[in-house]
């Protein structure tokens, strides 16, 4: 009799692992389609999110807001493409990302030759710095960086490239506290960004990459010597057609 208790124990002990697998797999399972359902969520929010920003005007990055909060107060005015200068368009191309009418948001040639080269500078394009600007924070690590990699392909997507640009010299940081086009032509030159000349919208180009140490109103020679360069570059990107996809 013990032996055959014996037998009905380990038969019942059989019986409850296949529904400890059944529960288990039923458990990842529910996992998986959870996760995957908070992925379709969150991609349908960033594809709204970016299809609102054609339309209407980004009221600031998490950048803009950390320098307000830093500072107290910061210059800015959106203003629409009609009202800024084409050669500050084309400057900013030449300067940023000459072949920007050309690529899908990530300018392959330039990564190739950056990594070639061994240089330590970056290769972001316009879209990249636009994704940036609008949706993320400034950083170098792993998780910005692919969200910014999704977000450009969202804004290259979605967005013509005259928007891109708009957005981007709305956006961009020209002095401490200077945000947009509009506030740096006032803030350096008392102008306006649509009666910006090519050596004013050369210079503004100029201190993109470093708007906190350089100056457009009162250039270094190295800020002098690197607008001329951006004038040439503007004027080049005109004649050969790489400005065409702004309208100018």
């Amino acid at each position: 009799m013990a032996r055959a208790s014996s037998k009905k124990r380990t038969s019942a002990k059989e019986k409850r692992k296949p529904h400890l697998f059944a529960r288990l797999a039923a458990g990842l399972d529910w996992i998986w389609r959870s996760a995957l359902r908070i992925l379709a969520l969150v991609f349908l929010l960033a594809v709204a999110w970016v299809g609102l920003y054609r339309f209407v005007p980004p009221p600031g990055g998490i950048y803009m807001l950390q320098e307000y909060r830093r500072i107290g107060e910061i210059q800015r005015e959106w203003v629409p493409m009609e009202r800024i200068a084409p050669v500050m368009a084309r400057s900013v191309i030449a300067a940023e990302d000459a072949n920007f009418c050309l690529h899908w948001g990530f300018d392959m040639t330039e990564i190739r030759r950056v990594i070639e080269q061994g240089s330590s500078r970056g290769a972001s394009t316009l879209t990249q710095q636009t994704a940036k600007n609008a949706f993320l924070w400034h950083g170098r690590n792993f998780m910005r960086k692919g969200l910014e990699s999704g977000f450009t392909l969202l804004i290259e997507g979605l967005w013509p490239k005259r928007r891109i640009l708009e957005v981007y010299l709305n956006l961009a940081e020209f002095d401490d506290g200077v945000f947009g086009v509009e506030a740096a032509a006032r803030h350096y030159f008392r102008s306006s960004a649509a009666d910006l000349t090519p050596v004013q919208a050369a210079r503004l180009a100029a201190v993109l990459p470093a708007p906190k140490s350089r100056n457009a109103a009162n250039p270094t020679q190295f800020v002098r010597n690197r607008a001329a360069s951006i004038m040439d570059g503007a004027a080049t990107i005109a004649r050969d057609g790489r400005a065409a996809c702004i309208g100018g």
